[in-house]
């Protein structure tokens, strides 16, 4: 497979963890929404409980080879430099979201957090080990998830169910799972190894379902059977994905556009929000009708692509 057409692949699957994201956002205060199509709100798992580990799978496929390529290039000291100037500056704008929900009683947990701050903590507990084969890689994310889910079962549960997205102490849980993301993507970018992916992703799945039957199943605790399946899952996802778009030659323009430019669309997302949450009446976003509801994710979803394609059009990505 040629570089770009891996890189295709990659933000046709980021766009639609994007898109994913931002209906599970405008959702999840919407009353007449079913609740298989809105967050659990602690044990079990749902269609939209997907929406962050998809994302963070998207990051996993490009940080090894990222770091490396900035490795080769500058050095390992201003490398690390880069990813905790954007890591940090990742984290700012997070706790900048966190805080606005505080503003406007968006935010219902006790501990508002951002999924971008979950992000960047994860992103730095895992640089160190972006160098190491895969093989360590992979002592690795067990030993973080297990490490993480011993301290979660004895100490952490009340302040990690109680904070968004799991707070700096979930964001262990989220560190274990972008390091494992890593691995499937060197099986993935390697074309001699890239059969046993799918067996790799699926085998995942089916541990964390076994593991299931001890740890509970939680987007909120981010537990360890809710990573290996949720990192199982969109193993398969994108292995669908590239099969569409590298062997069938299917593409989504749409989705394209949104994994350009995920950042800025992100941000973009909670501006539109904000028109529907500020006004404060039930019957506009809360406990909007069908019709309406409807209306609004058009207007959302319409909005956020026409941006994305005009900055697709003039070659225009915005990057930490």
């Amino acid at each position: 497979m040629q570089p770009s057409s891996r890189l295709e692949v990659i933000d046709q699957f980021r766009g639609f963890a994007m898109m994913m994201m931002v209906l599970a956002n405008y959702s999840e205060r919407i009353e007449s929404i079913p609740g298989w199509l809105r967050h659990t709100p602690d044990v079990g798992l749902t269609v939209v409980d997907l929406g962050a580990p998809v994302f963070i799978f998207a990051i996993g496929l490009t940080h090894c080879l990222s770091v490396r390529r900035r490795t080769g290039r500058d050095g390992w000291g201003k490398t690390v430099e880069h990813f905790l100037r954007r890591y940090m500056a990742l984290f700012g704008i997070g706790a900048l979201i966190a805080y606005g929900q505080i503003l406007v009683g968006e935010s219902q947990a006790r501990v508002s957090w951002d999924v971008l701050q979950s992000i960047a903590i994860a992103g730095l507990l895992t640089l160190p080990f972006m160098r190491l084969p895969s093989a360590y890689r992979v002592g690795v994310g067990i030993v973080l998830l297990a490490v993480y889910q011993l301290l979660l079962n004895h100490w952490w549960l009340e302040e990690v169910v109680n904070s968004s997205h799991g707070g700096l102490l979930g964001s262990v849980g989220w560190a274990a799972m972008l390091v494992l993301a890593t691995v499937f993507a060197d099986r993935f970018h390697d074309v001699k190894l890239r059969r046993s992916y799918p067996w790799l992703v699926l085998l995942t799945m089916v541990v964390g379902i076994g593991l299931a039957l001890f740890i509970p199943v939680s987007k909120i605790r981010i537990s360890a059977s809710y990573v290996l399946i949720s990192l199982g899952t969109s193993g398969i996802l994108f292995w669908i994905f590239h099969q569409l778009v590298d062997n069938l030659d299917f593409r989504v323009p749409l989705f394209a556009v949104w994994g350009r430019n995920p950042l800025l669309l992100y941000l973009l997302h909670y501006l539109l929000l904000a028109v529907m949450v500020l006004p404060g009446i039930p019957g506009w976003y809360p406990q909007a009708p069908p019709w309406l509801v409807i209306m609004q994710m058009a207007g959302l979803l319409g909005v956020m692509s026409w941006i994305g394609w005009q900055l697709h059009r003039r070659d225009w990505r915005l990057s930490l």
